[in-house]
C-alpha cells in the first residue's frame, strides 16, 4: 500500500529528512536513496508518495518514493547468471563421473551432494527470513556451507532465488570459498591426499 505525505524536514548535507503522512500519524524517515528521482533536490513542502517499510533496526521509513506528478520507475529484474549455474552443474557432473570411474571416494561425492542441498535450503530460508524481516542466517554460516563443499548448491541458489547477488563483499568472500574448497579437493585427489584418505578408510 502506497502512502502520501508532505516533506517537513530535509538535511541536505546528510541527505535525509522526514515526511508527515496525510491524515496524521508518526513522521516517516526518508533517505535520498529511497527516491526514484535522485537528481531532484527535495524541498520542504514537497508532496511525496511512498511505501512504508521497516529498516534493519525495526523503524519505519520510506521506500520507492516519488514526487507528485512522477511515476515510480520499477527496476528491471536482473537475469540469473548462467555462468554460476553452468559451473556448478559441470562441477557436480565431473565429480560424479570421477566417482563412477573410481577416482573419487563415495563419501566425497555424497558429501558434496548433501552439503550442496543443505546450502540451497539455507539460502532459501535466509531469503524467506529477509522477506519476513526476522532474524537472519549469519553470512559466516552461509560461507561455511560453501567452504566445506556446498558451494555448487549455494551458487545455484544465489542465481535462481536472486539472493546475495548484490552485496559485493559477500560475493568476493564466496568465490574465495569456492577456490579454497576446489584446491582442497584437488589436494585430496593427489597422491599425498590419497594417502591421508586411506588412513581413514
Amino acid at each position: 500500500m502506497r502512502l502520501k505525505g508532505k516533506l517537513i524536514n530535509w538535511d541536505s548535507d546528510k541527505a535525509f529528512g522526514f515526511i508527515a503522512p496525510n491524515g496524521g500519524g508518526e513522521h516517516i524517515f526518508i533517505h535520498k536513496t529511497a527516491l526514484s528521482n535522485r537528481n531532484r533536490v527535495p524541498q520542504i513542502n514537497d508532496v511525496i508518495t511512498f511505501a512504508k517499510v521497516k529498516n534493519k533496526d525495526g523503524r519505519y521509513c520510506a521506500s520507492d518514493a516519488t514526487f507528485t506528478g512522477e511515476k515510480l520507475k520499477k527496476k528491471a529484474a536482473k537475469k540469473a547468471s548462467k555462468f554460476s549455474i553452468y559451473l556448478s552443474v559441470l562441477f557436480l557432473a565431473m565429480i560424479t563421473t570421477a566417482y563412477f570411474f573410481g577416482h573419487l571416494h563415495q563419501a566425497l561425492l555424497f558429501g558434496y551432494l548433501a552439503i550442496s542441498a543443505g546450502a540451497f535450503l539455507a539460502y532459501a530460508s535466509d531469503k524467506s527470513k529477509a522477506q519476513r524481516r526476522v532474524s537472519r542466517i549469519p553470512e559466516n554460516t552461509l560461507h561455511l556451507f560453501s567452504l566445506i563443499g556446498g558451494w555448487p548448491g549455494a551458487a545455484i541458489a544465489q542465481q535462481l532465488l536472486r539472493h546475495k547477488t548484490q552485496k559485493r563483499e559477500f560475493r568476493i568472500v564466496f568465490w574465495f570459498t569456492v577456490i579454497a574448497n576446489t584446491a582442497g579437493l584437488l589436494w585430496l585427489l593427489s597422491p599425498q591426499g590419497q594417502h591421508v584418505m586411506a588412513i581413514f578408510q
